[in-house]
């Protein structure tokens, strides 16, 4: 098969579009033509190297997948099926998993992390990851949906227990969380507010939800968030930049508000002032991925057409670097994605 790999860590210019060997199938996995994989920030952060993380070199990324099942150890999906791929790994057997909670597994990993991704031709999974899709949903939509909109379901629904007719602000609505938390907000009926850096971002982000949208760079996020809120603040905020925007997130909530993290691509060293945390009565929550069952119920939406992954540009597999240049610079509205 084709696939694209890094043999070293470094910039976007270690990926090689090159022939690598096809995958084995396996007892309880099932071989997946590739025809669409999303790009995430996870595969820059691997591409580049993760402290105290080893990777079996050469290694092939991506975590967002849709295809065709080619194969299966058990003929449980019939050859040409298609399907989405569920991207977190589990081990199915302990306490965790058993109980619903396989995000917390003590082996958890992410497809094209702690695996071989879907920068190729052909990739091999465990058959519970596996996700059947109806014909009216395209692979690269497919793509774009499991890892972005899992992440944001577990931190709006099941970490920050979103209700109707809350005030919730989104950051980076551009990113592909932004945009699918803004979509699961409005879902549940709240009021959204969203950052962007670009005029065009910003109408973006209101096409999809926000009743908002502040530019992050020309205004004031906490003085814009006090005049729309009159001056009571948001009773969630949707975190994933890190130390450029910690202290703004902070400001930004109302009494009682809560903040749900799930990243840092700015830096993880936040801070913060514990008088205020305790006095003004804030739940800071760190959320990471989402359980199967948790990606299940948001495709259903999906399926139906309530949530809608935005796809900003595609590119051929063999141009998989040029893609993580594009996502690397900020420039995207949405999911980067690879056809293959």
């Amino acid at each position: 098969m084709h696939a694209v790999r890094f043999h070293e860590h470094g910039g976007p210019e270690v990926l090689r579009y090159e022939e690598a060997p096809d995958p084995e199938l396996r007892q309880g996995e099932a071989i997946v033509r590739v025809r669409a994989c999303a790009l995430n920030h996870l595969d820059i952060w691997n591409r580049r190297g993760i402290e105290r993380v080893r990777f079996a070199f050469p290694h092939i990324s991506g975590a967002d997948i849709a295809g065709e099942i080619i194969s299966t150890a058990d003929k449980s999906f019939a050859p040409g099926r298609r399907v989405m791929l569920q991207p977190g790994l589990s081990c199915s057997r302990c306490e965790a998993c058993l109980s619903g909670r396989d995000n917390e597994c003590p082996g958890y990993g992410v497809l094209g992390s702690q695996s071989d991704g879907g920068y190729a031709e052909l990739v091999h999974v465990p058959l519970q990851n596996v996700v059947p899709i109806p014909d009216s949903i395209g692979f690269v939509e497919a793509a774009a949906f499991p890892l972005t909109f899992l992440t944001a379901w577990h931190m709006l629904v099941t970490r920050a227990k979103i209700r109707t007719g809350e005030d919730v602000l989104v950051l980076g609505a551009g990113s592909g969380v932004g945009q699918a938390a803004i979509q699961v907000a409005w879902l549940y009926g709240a009021r959204v507010f969203a950052t962007a850096g670009t005029e065009a971002k910003l109408a973006k982000a209101k096409e999809i939800g926000a009743y908002e949208a502040i530019n992050h760079y020309t205004q004031d996020v906490g003085e814009e968030i006090r005049r729309f809120t009159n001056k009571r603040g948001v009773d969630i905020v949707v975190e994933h930049v890190g130390v450029a925007t910690w202290g703004h997130s902070l400001k930004c909530l109302a009494k009682a508000g809560r903040l749900v993290t799930c990243g840092a691509t700015t830096g993880y060293d936040a801070r913060i002032d514990l008088r205020f945390l305790f006095a003004r009565q804030y739940s800071l929550m760190g959320s990471y991925m989402g359980t199967k069952g948790e990606l299940l119920r948001a495709a259903q939406c999906f399926f139906a057409g309530q949530l809608k992954p935005v796809v900003d540009t595609t590119f051929p597999l063999a141009e998989a670097a040029e893609a993580q240049r594009r996502l690397e610079k900020g420039e995207q509205f949405g999911k980067i994605v690879l056809e293959v």
